[in-house]
């Protein structure tokens, strides 16, 4: 079974109000990741999440806890010094931000297949994770 990388996005959509159809869509990627063990998370998409749960959504801190406890059944890749550099080297060949790059380092570090995010160009393919943008259209 591939398993995709759920950007920090993701997350924040399913708890986004204003978020509409978006909200439904992420809301469903998140239930099926963890009823089928199918998704993979970093520390740092976790680690975003509650900052702008809390900060920018106004989701109560304790509620943010939770769904980081719940969403920590995932797979969780730990960030590390050698994804840091090599996330410095992708910011330099492809002009995305560093955090992008991150993101794409931890996806292709824990054998996914897809990165399904909104942050990068739908289809693009990296260090053989392909970006999949599930809200396009």
């Amino acid at each position: 079974m591939s398993r995709d990388f759920l950007d920090t996005n993701v997350l924040l959509y399913a708890d986004d109000l204003d978020a509409g159809e978006r909200r439904d869509v992420a809301r469903e990627l998140i239930s099926n990741a963890i009823r089928t063990r199918s998704a993979v998370i970093s520390t740092q998409v976790l680690q975003e999440y509650f900052v702008n749960a809390t900060r920018k959504l106004g989701v109560d801190v304790v509620v943010a806890r939770r769904k980081i406890e719940l969403l920590s059944t995932l797979e969780v890749v730990r960030i590390e010094t050698h994804m840091i550099l090599d996330s410095i080297d992708l910011t330099r060949l492809h002009s995305i931000s560093f955090w992008d790059a991150l993101i794409m380092r931890a996806a292709a570090a824990a054998g996914c297949r897809r990165l399904v995010t909104e942050d990068l160009h739908d289809g693009w393919v990296i260090d053989g994770v392909t970006v999949f943008n599930p809200f396009r259209g």
